[in-house]
């Protein structure tokens, strides 16, 4: 989720746990060590299990989220928008943290974004959509070379902060 989709009168810990307790396969201390397992992972003292959603900014929102996510062990993640409305030093955090899942965690990755940057960071493959059809398939180095008018405009425009 864009905005992370905490539940706000949920601590963080309680968010992470939410799933597993719902779930009702886990004891409450596999819960604490999964729920301290993934802030660690995300980059977070696990102190912040005891915070309110309020009390976070938006990168630690997103990491939250991101640690939420993946407190069933999935295969893939979906991503819509991770960086947005992030300081690009922020982003870049949320980036490493993708590419840390792919590459020690093995999870595949959807990335949907306009923020070219971002995904090159995190892409080895990417598809583009106009009118619901794909225009555009391949990997970082055929969409930085792409001669199609459509996807060059939009690169170029990307690249230059538009």
């Amino acid at each position: 989720f864009q905005g992370g989709a905490l539940f706000d009168s949920l601590t963080v810990g309680e968010n992470l746990a939410f799933r597993l307790r719902d779930e009702g396969d886990h004891d409450d201390e596999e819960i604490e060590r999964l729920v301290e397992e993934k802030l660690t992972f995300v980059d977070l003292d696990p102190g912040v299990a005891n915070k309110m959603p309020a009390e976070l900014s938006g990168g630690m929102k997103k990491r939250v989220a991101l640690a939420r996510a993946i407190m069933g062990s999935p295969e893939i993640v979906l991503y819509d928008e991770p960086t947005t409305g992030l300081d690009p030093i922020t982003a870049e955090t949320i980036n490493a943290l993708i590419v840390k899942l792919r590459d020690q965690e093995n999870v595949a990755s959807i990335v949907v974004t306009h923020d070219i940057g971002s995904a090159l960071a995190v892409g080895t493959r990417f598809a583009m959509l106009k009118d619901g059809d794909i225009i555009f398939e391949g990997d970082p180095k055929a969409i930085m070379e792409t001669d199609d008018a459509y996807v060059r405009e939009f690169i170029d425009a990307r690249m230059a902060g538009a």
